[in-house]
């Protein structure tokens, strides 16, 4: 349906989509009718995003996690595995926020939103624009960071620990971890509540 190809890849509402349908009786119903089709995927209650099948271009999981619940960023094993930095895939998009904590699952996979202070929420986030369209996400510091942080019983609290988990845990690419940033480690660990963990960071990188 070429009407729905002006929004590419953008998550829509609902109120935005019954604009296009003005002529009908009850927008809202095609709408519905849409959706039942394949034509359009609903991201959660009121949210869409057109199918790739109709606007020929790929969805992205990171936008549409942006778009889902927010103010978010993407971040820890999803931002580390977008930045080439760990091996493992990751089937779960997981996002900081300082609002509560969520879960949503919807046609395009699982998306998590974990909770952390507004004081720390800020640092390290980086905006990645592509051609049409751009998203909010940790840079690799920040998002190892988050991942230190905000995994329940995790608590590498001497060096060598870290390393391992670093290295072995998490197979972290170890030389592009010793290009990283001590900056950021050092504000995270200002406003975290693993400080001792974060700082083990700073001390291995020995910057």
């Amino acid at each position: 349906m070429d009407v729905l190809k002006e929004f590419g890849i953008i998550p829509v509402n609902t109120v935005a989509l019954e604009t296009l349908f003005t002529s009908y009786k009850y927008p809202q119903k095609k709408v519905r009718s849409l959706e039942q089709k394949g034509l359009l995927l609903r991201m959660k209650r009121g949210l869409f995003v057109v199918s790739p099948a109709v606007s020929g271009k790929s969805l992205s999981a990171e936008l549409i996690a942006n778009h889902i619940y927010g103010p978010s960023y993407v971040s820890m094993e999803t931002a580390l595995r977008y930045y080439g930095l760990i091996p493992e895939s990751v089937y779960t998009v997981r996002s900081m926020t300082i609002n509560q904590k969520k879960k949503f699952g919807n046609p395009i996979g699982n998306f998590e939103y974990i909770h952390c202070p507004v004081d720390y929420y800020p640092i390290g986030i980086s905006q990645i624009v592509k051609e049409n369209y751009s998203f909010l996400m940790a840079s690799p510091e920040k998002a190892l960071c988050d991942l230190v942080v905000y995994t329940p019983k995790l608590r590498p609290r001497f060096l060598k620990s870290m390393y391992k988990y670093l290295e072995e845990d998490l197979r972290l690419d170890m030389d592009a971890f010793f290009e990283m940033k001590a900056t950021i480690f050092n504000q995270c660990a200002r406003f975290s509540r693993k400080k001792n963990e974060i700082y083990n960071l700073v001390k291995i990188l020995g910057k």
